[in-house]
């Protein structure tokens, strides 16, 4: 099993944050995040940032039993001095 955390956004809309799934790679797990949690949480995914084990991931990276997922949404904020 494949560990999918999620942050920030992306985490409210799928109401947990984290979750494993059965994949083979980046792409079939997010595919069955997406399956999962619906259109809305399709819709943020663009604007993410996908990584495997603390590395940048691309869709077709292969994933192993205990690998993490972790999807990253943008973020803003902080303090401008």
């Amino acid at each position: 099993m494949v560990t999918l955390r999620l942050f920030a956004s992306i985490r409210e809309i799928a109401g947990v944050n984290q979750i494993d799934f059965d994949g083979e790679t980046v792409g079939e797990v997010v595919g069955l995040a997406v399956e999962k949690f619906g259109p809305d949480f399709a819709s943020i995914l663009p604007a993410c940032r996908i990584w495997v084990n603390g590395n940048p991931a691309k869709e077709d990276d292969k994933v192993f039993d205990s690998d993490e997922v972790a999807i990253l949404p943008p973020v803003s904020g902080g303090a401008y001095e």
